[in-house]
């Protein structure tokens, strides 16, 4: 199962978007979508608005991997799992953030193992076909999450 989220704090509708068309296009796979207050209601998959904390750990265990926005709680809860994670930032000139701190997380994440980097729909799914033909043993290994605290917090600092 693919776990898709957008994180608690808003909706995305670019990804849920691109997703979902992603989505009816493979029927025989199954996905999970957290979707926020977003306007776009998916077509191809199933989906929820909000998860507690619990369903949200839950769905990251039980995935084979996530597709989710550049936010520092998912990518730390993927690398706690050890989860492959696809990552889709939000744009500030596109006002799905208030400015570009998920581009530059996003920058920071391109070189590492079990993390692919979509910067447009089409890289997505592109980065979807590919993990359907990958080794689904492939983890997430990023370095401690205290390094990865660190380094966002530095990077919030400057």
């Amino acid at each position: 199962m693919i776990f898709v989220t957008v994180g608690s704090q808003m909706g995305f509708d670019r990804l849920i978007q691109a997703v979902d068309a992603w989505a009816g296009l493979h029927p025989e796979v199954e996905l999970y979508c957290q979707i926020g207050d977003g306007q776009y209601t998916p077509q191809a998959m199933p989906f929820v608005r909000a998860l507690t904390p619990d369903a949200f750990n839950a769905m990251v265990a039980e995935c084979c991997f996530i597709v989710a926005h550049a936010g520092t709680g998912t990518i730390l809860a993927a690398a706690d799992a050890g989860k492959p994670l696809i990552v889709f930032p939000r744009r500030g000139d596109l006002r799905e953030t208030r400015n570009d701190h998920q581009l530059a997380t996003a920058k920071w994440m391109e070189d590492k193992q079990g993390v692919q980097v979509a910067w447009t729909v089409d890289e997505l799914a592109n980065s979807l076909d590919a993990h359907l033909h990958q080794d689904s043993g492939q983890t997430y290994v990023a370095g401690s999450p205290d390094r990865l605290i660190e380094t966002i917090s530095g990077f919030i600092a400057q």
